[in-house]
């Protein structure tokens, strides 16, 4: 008997944190499964993977659809299986939509008309928002049984999801969607929503002044269960969904599988940087009646700090130009919310998918990629420094806290 024919991957964003993920994943996998892996990106390629079955196409999926066909042509004939990972972010939920519903119609005509009778299966991946989590209260744990929301319109993903169906109807192959939850991972440059990032900066930088990093959302959220979709277990799920017969044109929401509570996960990340982080008794915004609010506007903050990161990168490494990476009004929400947005994975394990990633891991495990990289300072420097400076004055580290009560 034969083997099975390898297949062939096209993935869409490869230079953001779901689509590297994706590559990471695959080039683990022997190459008599995946015999190609094909990439693209709008902007320059960030990393690159030292496996040949690996070739890049520069690819601005919001341009006319023929352009996007004859530059996939040489590369993208026999694709097998196609994922988009592509968003464009913006902070203002309204404008999403005029974005990113053209960049996935643009995409999947595409891949569709170039790849053909080829083409198996179509994995797109969208998230929390599918379920209106990003607006205000919903049911909650969020799963796939969810009806959609009076979106008014807005939800680009119901959009993309439409013409997903559409489309399959008219043809052989199948499709998956992938709906993760908070994205924790690595990519070497900016990000749409890079939580774990951003979270780094905002400690080391209230490190380097010698302050407390002040919890920057409210006591409610503080104090609320939370989670994580992490971006390697996201790449894990997409590829589990896309090759099992039994998993074609199914719905999956993607979460770490384990809960945190922010009180105690935001000691546990400060202690990661040298950084001991006192439990906060005071809050400027309570999240009371389940109303949004932020104690400290991250936003805000961050305009003036670029001096006191460079500062720190010339004295235990890192890249200056990081600090432009925060997604800094993104952290604003998931630390404003005061409502649960957690996810149920019932669906994904019914089905027979079983990992379950620590969520703690994870953010270290970023951490440890964003320091190989040279984005951030290596940890064991920070370390070091911080025994130095043990003995500083203790009112001095409390400057933080006084400030923001002040």
């Amino acid at each position: 008997m034969p083997l099975p024919a390898p297949k062939v991957a096209f993935i869409a964003g490869c230079n953001g944190v779901s689509g590297n993920a994706l590559v990471e994943y695959l080039i683990r996998q022997p190459k008599t499964e995946w015999s190609r892996i094909v990439v693209s990106s709008r902007s320059p390629l960030k990393n690159y993977w030292q496996d040949p079955r690996v070739e890049f196409l520069s690819i601005d999926f919001l341009k006319p659809v023929d352009d996007i066909m004859e530059t996939m042509q040489p590369l993208c004939k026999e694709v097998t299986h196609a994922y988009f990972a592509a968003y464009v972010h913006t902070d203002d939920f309204s404008k999403l939509k005029e974005m990113n519903v053209p960049l996935f119609k643009n995409f999947l005509t595409a891949i569709d008309t170039v790849a053909g009778d080829s083409l198996q299966r179509v994995c797109l991946q969208t998230g929390g928002k599918h379920y209106g989590a990003h607006l205000g209260p919903t049911e909650s744990p969020l799963h796939e049984g969810m009806s959609r929301y009076d979106d008014k319109g807005e939800n680009f993903y119901y959009d993309q999801e439409d013409f997903l169906f559409a489309l399959h109807k008219q043809r052989k192959w199948s499709w998956n969607v992938i709906r993760p939850n908070a994205i924790i991972g690595f990519t070497p440059g900016k990000n749409g929503m890079s939580q774990a990032l951003t979270l780094a900066l905002y400690i080391l930088v209230c490190k380097e002044q010698g302050e407390v990093p002040i919890f920057p959302g409210n006591k409610y959220v503080y104090n609320a269960v939370d989670d994580n979709s992490f971006a390697g277990g996201l790449a894990d799920i997409s590829v589990w969904a896309t090759t099992n017969e039994h998993t074609k044109n199914e719905d999956f929401v993607h979460v770490n599988g384990d809960c945190f509570v922010w009180r105690y996960f935001f000691q546990k990340i400060g202690k990661y940087f040298g950084v001991d982080i006192p439990p906060q008794t005071e809050f400027l915004e309570l999240g009371a009646d389940q109303k949004f609010g932020n104690g400290l506007k991250m936003a805000d903050w961050s305009k003036d700090k670029k001096p006191i990161w460079e500062s720190i990168c010339k004295k235990y490494g890192g890249n200056p130009e990081a600090i432009e990476w925060g997604t800094w009004g993104f952290l604003d929400w998931t630390t404003g919310k005061a409502w649960p947005t957690i996810s149920t994975m019932s669906k994904a394990r019914k089905f027979g998918w079983h990992r379950h990633d620590d969520t703690y891991e994870t953010w270290v495990e970023t951490y440890k990629s964003f320091e190989n990289a040279g984005v951030l300072p290596r940890n064991h420097l920070l370390h070091t420094a911080a025994g130095k400076s043990a003995g500083s004055d203790e009112a001095k580290v409390m400057n933080g806290i006084q400030q923001l009560f002040s």
